[in-house]
């Protein structure tokens, strides 16, 4: 019977050490309880948050240059037409050292490598006449890889963009 004492005594350590693992965010409650954090609002999004979530494909920065956002939207969209009109008649695609120049040159190069797939804007850094996007792109909608996206802009269409792995 020396071990008797000994269980009452055990579970009154256990009580304790439960109460005093509660944190200040469990407070408020009665003891043994949590209290659960406030949902995030998707619209102002959080700094806890991965720099790959920051900003959400489906929600526009205002800080994005017009003409670089028309870009996004029509790859988030699947819309091939809209990508190109993005773009000046005679602009300037360089994806990775291999140029495009004109409509025709960049619908074909986006309806064989853009238009299914993925693009997440990870970062914005506006310039001068334009802006470069750091952002994931995954082909197919899977995958994928980081890049920087540079546009030049004249006139509210993309008159160069050039695209090189981050």
């Amino acid at each position: 019977m020396p071990y008797r004492p000994l269980v009452p005594a055990l579970s009154l350590t256990a009580l304790l050490l439960a109460g005093c693992s509660e944190g200040p965010e469990q407070s408020g409650g009665p003891p043994g309880t949590t209290r659960q954090a406030p949902s995030p609002d998707p619209a102002k999004g959080t700094p806890e948050q991965a720099p790959h979530d920051t900003v959400r494909e489906d929600r526009k920065d205002p800080a994005v240059d017009p003409a670089a956002q028309a870009y996004v939207d029509a790859v988030a969209d699947k819309n091939l037409e809209a990508l190109v009109n993005a773009f000046h008649a005679d602009a300037q695609l360089v994806d990775v050292g291999r140029k495009y120049t004109g409509h025709d040159e960049i619908r074909d190069w986006a309806r064989d490598e853009v238009i299914g797939g993925k693009l997440t804007v990870l970062k914005n850094t506006p310039r001068t006449n334009g802006t470069t996007l750091l952002v994931r792109f995954a082909p197919g909608g899977a995958g994928g890889f980081e890049a920087h996206y540079e546009f030049e802009v004249r006139d509210g269409r993309i008159a160069r963009l050039n695209l090189e792995y981050a």
